[in-house]
């Protein structure tokens, strides 16, 4: 699912109110986004697409193998005989390195229309460092750093991960630790797993609203710095 329809319009809506309502008292700025995903796991496609491409090709070898070798079966009897033969022929080399080659093209196209099958080829670290860094990098492009006492929070949701990162700048991390947020973003994980995506954001973002109003009560002076808006 992209990005853009994981919300549906009337979701979208009851987040923005629910990050609009959570500012009203504070002056903490939170910010969401949601992503297709955060890496293309370049690595775990060129893995698969090989694996792959080596057991269709070893299967194809197998039955070419075997229908030569049976080709000149008479009768039921011979089977077993038959049988043995195959693995004595063993495979062919110069058809099977061939043969991976071709497959491995469409092979590839398989685990980039299908992302998800990379996810089995890629260690639970890597995609973990793989979302940490995209939210990272997307709080820097998003210019969530610029707000005036550096207390911009961004709720990063990446779809075929099904992970959740939560960010807070320098001004947050002094007063708030760090373990609160994946306490939060665990939470919000499990949510997407059970298919309460909305809900679950909603009751995060009400949570937050609570612990930064303890830390940065909302200012005579305050102005909205960042959009309510969920990013894409």
């Amino acid at each position: 699912m992209r990005a853009e329809h994981f919300f549906t319009d009337a979701e979208k809506e009851k987040i923005r109110n629910a990050v609009e309502s959570v500012e009203a008292t504070t002056s903490g700025e939170i910010a969401t986004m949601v992503v297709d995903r955060s890496d293309s796991y370049r690595e775990a496609e060129i893995l698969g697409a090989v694996l792959t491409a080596g057991l269709i090709a070893l299967i194809v070898e197998v039955l070419l193998e075997y229908i030569v070798v049976t080709s000149g079966i008479r009768g039921w009897s011979d089977i077993s005989h038959q049988s043995a033969q195959i693995f004595l022929h063993g495979i062919s080399v110069w058809t099977y390195i061939p043969m991976v080659f071709l497959l491995f093209f469409p092979s590839r196209y398989l685990y980039r229309k299908f992302p998800t099958l990379k996810l089995p080829l890629v260690g639970r670290r890597r995609v973990e460092e793989a979302v940490r860094e995209r939210a990272v990098r997307a709080f820097f492009e998003k210019e969530l750093y610029r707000t005036r006492e550096e207390t911009g929070v961004l709720i990063f949701i990446s779809i075929l991960e099904h992970k959740v990162w939560i960010l807070g700048d320098r001004g947050i991390d002094r007063k708030i630790p760090v373990t609160l947020w994946r306490e939060f973003a665990h939470e919000l994980s499990v949510g997407l797993h059970e298919k309460r995506a909305c809900e679950t954001l909603c009751d995060i973002i009400g949570k937050m609203g609570r612990e930064l109003a303890q830390y940065f009560p909302r200012r005579a002076d305050d102005a909205n710095e960042l959009s309510d808006k969920l990013i894409h």
